[in-house]
């Protein structure tokens, strides 16, 4: 596959940043993956390219309503009609509506909370969809803060396990490595690609200035 065409094609940009690259080829090869990159960093990349090269349903679970919308919205420039998400904002029908286009193979990203494969209805639609990538995005969300955060979280690894998933790609703004560990234990990626490109972000940095006195302050 053409990774470096489809990624001027699709979103306009003439090479990967650090680690895009060994991200989206263990997304294209259903290797699992675990992405650890600074806020800013792209890592939305790593799974949005490859699931629009592929000819399956990439599913993509986020915490954050407003992500999910920002994404979406962003997605949709690049590729109309092929994506969509299901939250509770939106209305029943309306959700019922990406659920059928993503069933029928006419999409190639949904977006879903965690929450909602506790409804019946939506696992089995899903458990009949072709899936190929299973995203888990704040994947720290799984050991650092599931059990006080979205307990659902912990249920992830069981929902790619019943759709069907051929492949799952972890990602996180930040993990230690026993968090990093974590994580591939309770998702129970098998033999993931690790890509970590480090935490520092280069536009914010600290400052230590000593005060000598109230005038300094």
């Amino acid at each position: 596959m053409d990774t470096p065409g489809s990624l001027r094609q699709l979103f306009g940009f003439e090479s990967f940043r650090p680690g895009q690259a060994e991200a989206v080829q263990a997304g294209l090869g259903e290797r699992d993956a675990l992405v650890v990159m600074p806020t800013g960093s792209g890592k939305s990349l790593c799974y949005q390219l490859p699931a629009l090269m592929r000819d399956d349903l990439t599913l993509v679970v986020s915490p954050l309503v407003s992500l999910m919308h920002d994404q979406v919205t962003a997605l949709e420039a690049i590729a109309p009609e092929r994506v969509a998400l299901v939250n509770a904002q939106r209305g029943q029908a309306a959700n019922a509506e990406a659920v059928r286009l993503a069933h029928n193979g006419e999409l190639r990203l949904l977006y879903v909370a965690p929450e909602r494969f506790g409804a019946p209805a939506f696992a089995q639609a899903m458990a009949g969809t072709r899936i190929g990538l299973f995203v888990v995005d704040e994947a720290h969300c799984v050991s650092q803060w599931g059990h006080d955060f979205r307990p659902d979280y912990f249920t992830l690894a069981d929902a790619a396990q019943h759709v069907g998933a051929r492949s799952t790609m972890a990602l996180t703004a930040t993990a230690t490595p026993q968090v990093a560990d974590d994580i591939v234990r309770r998702l129970r990626l098998r033999d993931p690609a690790r890509v970590t490109t480090g935490f520092d972000r280069p536009n914010l940095s600290f400052a230590l200035v000593p005060c000598r006195g109230g005038r300094d302050k």
